[in-house]
């Protein structure tokens, strides 16, 4: 049977506690646990870190609370400063209205692999059931559930993601609020790229530069199950400045961010 790596699961987040509340719980839920948990707080309020030190003394790994100040979306700053700080080889990223399947963290450990990282999808957890969602505190979907868009993606057969082909291009079906990757290759590119401006991008351009060092993808198709909490779309103001820096690290085949994790290590 194989060794897992030791991980860090790691979040960003602001100011959503109630979304925030459901991962933890998700957490709780693991079949098999991160060796420690690293929020990676862009400036939430007072109530984001109450709801964080309850989970401090509920669950049995560390819960590592890295918060700077309210600046605007800084995410690939705050992200960068929170991956610095982990203690472990492999780092498993997800979103902050995230509700993970019990066996989230398994997958992801399950199929890491030197010289890969992994992407898996998600499920939509609709508007309209949210109300519903809070309430309950549910954390457990399948594919006949309520509330929730893209049903065959509840579907777990781990046996089937073996058969997925790696792929040496980065996909289009690319989500930062579920994937995986070894924090050497992550240091190696130097991280998050933070002159990307604003919401959309950060993930898609730093596997970029993974994939220019040479790191491969493979996709988390029925395994790795997360469920996302919709929410208002972020504003996209700046998506063009941020797709052209992107554009220019694949087509430049860029390596290393110019301002990234290096500040913090």
């Amino acid at each position: 049977m194989k060794t897992f790596p030791k991980c860090s699961l790691v979040t960003p987040t602001y100011n959503w506690p109630e979304a925030l509340e459901l991962l933890l719980k998700s957490v709780e839920d693991q079949s098999y646990l991160p060796n420690e948990v690293i929020i990676a707080d862009d400036g939430s309020k007072p109530d984001t870190k109450a709801l964080i030190d309850q989970f401090k003394n509920k669950l049995p790994i560390p819960i590592i609370h890295v918060w700077h100040e309210d600046k605007g979306n800084r995410k690939p700053r705050i992200m960068n400063k929170a991956i610095a700080k982990a203690n472990y080889d492999y780092i498993i990223e997800i979103d902050g209205d995230i509700i993970m399947n019990k066996y989230f963290v398994q997958d992801h450990l399950l199929f890491s692999q030197k010289g890969f990282y992994l992407y898996g999808s998600r499920v939509n957890i609709k508007k309209d059931y949210l109300k519903n969602l809070f309430e309950k505190q549910k954390l457990g979907f399948s594919f006949l559930s309520q509330g929730i868009q893209k049903r065959g993606r509840t579907l777990r057969a781990p046996f089937l993601t073996n058969l997925i082909k790696p792929v040496e291009e980065r996909s289009k079906k690319l989500r930062g609020c579920n994937m995986s990757f070894w924090k050497e290759d992550f240091i190696k590119v130097n991280g998050f790229n933070e002159n990307l401006v604003g919401w959309g991008i950060d993930d898609s351009e730093m596997i970029q530069r993974l994939h220019n060092i040479g790191i491969k993808g493979k996709r988390l198709k029925f395994a790795g199950i997360a469920y996302h909490i919709y929410h208002k779309e972020q504003s996209k103001s700046h998506i063009d400045i941020n797709l052209e820096i992107e554009q220019q690290t694949t087509e430049e085949k860029l390596v290393y961010a110019e301002k990234g994790i290096n500040q913090f290590l």
